[in-house]
């Protein structure tokens, strides 16, 4: 038995930010009346825009994912706060504790059982799962349409009699468990093909062999004649390796960097015992014109000293003197003091040149240069480890030349496929019983079955006040007749229609509780508000008060109707005020 236990509801239609919860233990007729605030209150009679019918939506999303009707997603999310949106839905089966969790922006899809929750990656942008959303409903038995047509009554569903006839028969299969037959028949469809595939794979493995056996020993010969191919091949690569590995080893290639390393270090010898002869020659052609600027320095300060000028010999005045002379000195200060620095580099660069002492003769080599000594011990090193490598080669040839003769000739043998023929052909008659409308396994379950569903649905239009007789036939048409007179579903009134929806709903759940689990809930929303007369309401009233009463179901009738206030027992108010819609907390008891 399914039980559905409670539901808690935030930011859904236009349910606000203040989370609302649902009970669903009272075993009994509960009726849902709205108030809506905003329009005066109960004093104004408005009872329109509340939100009322945001409970069954809510119960829908939380099991299937999607509202009743055609809403998207995202229009479920309320408008104002445009996020947050989460539904909680409690319930157990078969003492095991269930709860669903899913929501949107963010989206959420958790699934728990007895509180643990069940790991799976949820689709980001639609914050849904489908292997959770199939766990979920292989619990549940029973599809989306169905449960619009047992659980959650309500007029903005299309009934059952203005559906397609295709539609009305896919639910009224999957209603009576013939639909199972068509998941077995599914199912055995894929069974016989992958059996066809598998005669056939076996059929060509045969065959194969057969071709294989006719050409094995020409495919050996074949191989042979490489293997004898690879071994001349590999014994020239190998001479030829050894030989140039000898050619190389003519040179004695240590040595021979050796003396490039000599070389290379009286070239450098050379080239700096150069640069100091250089600097050695430009600065003793500096100091012998320092030397003859500072004698003609003095010579020039003698005849200032003299009064007389240095250029033309005349007498000088003390003042122009003094300032010739000083000039003159200073200059004879600074060139002295640059002959000293000059002769010390002079001193330094020929002491490099005896320091580094004579120049030897430069050694013989086969190379130009280093690099093609060292080249050449790489290459000497290369081919030794393609020669080690080369010697290690093994024929492939040989692996499958043995393979060949152990194997051989391979038996054939036909067990296999004459076993998959004979079980392809049970399971083609048993998929005719399946399938074939005149089977009578078919047969048997639509007479079992039906007969059960018209006479729960006569019971129900009786108890309901409905004087018409609506009768399921073999081909699981409807047929609805009054007085001998054949009629459509749209013959009716509108209050015949909803006492016939409410019919059809009842039966429907007691054939579908009879074949697979009970259930604890039911909605009717706004069915017997909409052309029911007083005994209308009366009968139906009647009905949903015995399935409290005596089955233990939680009715939920939502309604517009005040008079009905005195006639149950328990009110669940739903108030809509300053936009958001809350649920009373407490269900009122009615005396």
């Amino acid at each position: 038995m399914i039980c559905i236990k409670d539901l808690t509801v935030k930011n859904f239609m236009s349910i606000g930010n203040i989370t609302q919860s649902v009970s669903f233990n009272t075993d009994s007729l509960t009726l849902v009346l709205g108030e809506n605030i905003d329009q005066g209150g109960d004093d104004s009679g408005s009872r329109n825009g509340v939100g009322k019918t945001s409970i069954v939506n809510a119960l829908s999303y939380a099991l299937y994912g999607q509202a009743l009707t055609n809403i998207k997603k995202n229009n479920l999310i309320n408008k104002t706060n445009n996020k947050g949106m989460l539904v909680t839905l409690h319930f157990e089966k078969n003492g095991v504790d269930y709860r669903i969790e899913r929501g949107r922006l963010p989206n959420i899809l958790k699934f728990y059982i007895n509180d643990q929750e069940q790991e799976e990656d949820v689709d980001e942008s639609q914050g849904d799962s489908r292997k959770t959303q199939e766990t979920i409903n292989s619990l549940l038995e029973m599809s989306h349409d169905m449960f619009k047509n047992i659980v959650a009554l309500n007029t903005y569903s299309e009934p059952f009699l203005s559906m397609r006839a295709n539609d009305q028969r896919a639910i009224i299969e999957q209603l009576l468990g013939i639909t199972v037959l068509s998941e077995k028949a599914t199912q055995l469809k894929e069974e016989i093909r992958s059996i066809k595939d598998s005669i056939t794979e076996e059929t060509l493995k045969i065959e194969a062999i057969q071709t294989a056996n006719n050409n094995i020993q020409q495919t050996i010969n074949s191989l042979t004649t490489k293997q004898n191919a690879w071994k001349l091949k590999h014994n020239e690569d190998i001479l030829q390796l050894q030989a140039a590995i000898q050619e190389f080893e003519k040179l004695d290639v240590e040595k021979e960097i050796e003396a490039h390393k000599i070389k290379d270090s009286i070239i450098a010898k050379q080239s700096k015992v150069a640069e100091a002869s250089k600097w050695v020659k430009s600065l003793e052609s500096d100091i012998a014109s320092s030397n003859a600027t500072i004698e003609k320095l003095r010579s020039e300060l003698i005849m200032l000293n003299d009064h007389k000028c240095y250029a033309c010999g005349n007498k000088l005045h003390d003042t122009k003197q003094e300032e010739i002379k000083s000039i003159k000195e200073d200059a004879l200060t600074d060139l002295t003091h640059h002959l000293l620095v000059i002769t010390g580099q002079h001193r330094s660069y020929t002491a490099s040149i005896e320091e580094l002492g004579e120049i030897e003769s430069l050694p013989t080599t086969f190379y130009q240069t280093i690099d093609e000594a060292y080249n050449h011990r790489s290459t000497i090193e290369s081919l030794q480890k393609e020669l080690s490598l080369k010697q290690q080669d093994e024929n492939p040839y040989n692996a499958q030349i043995v393979e060949l003769k152990e194997t051989a000739l391979q038996p054939i043998v036909w067990d296999t496929v004459n076993q998959l023929t004979s079980l392809k052909e049970h399971q083609d008659f048993l998929l005719k019983l399946l399938t074939n409308k005149d089977s009578f396994i078919r047969k048997k379950i639509i007479d079992q079955n039906l007969s059960y569903l018209n006479n729960r649905l006569t019971y129900y239009l009786d108890k309901l006040g409905l004087p018409h007789q609506v009768i399921f036939l073999n081909d699981l048409s409807v047929e609805i007749s009054q007085l001998g007179q054949d009629l459509d579903f749209d013959n009716l009134s509108r209050g015949e229609r909803n006492r016939l929806i409410l019919g059809l709903s009842f039966a429907f759940r007691d054939v579908w509780e009879g074949l697979y689990q009970n259930i604890n809930l039911l909605f009717i929303d706004e069915l017997i508000d909409s052309g029911m007369d007083a005994s209308g309401v009366d009968n139906a009233l009647s009905v949903l008060k015995k399935f409290g009463r005596d089955r233990n179901k939680n009715v939920f009738l939502i309604s517009h109707k005040d008079e009905l206030v005195n006639r149950v027992n328990t009110i669940l108010k739903v108030i809509k005020d300053s936009g958001f819609t809350s649920f009373s907390t407490d269900v009122d008891i009615v005396i």
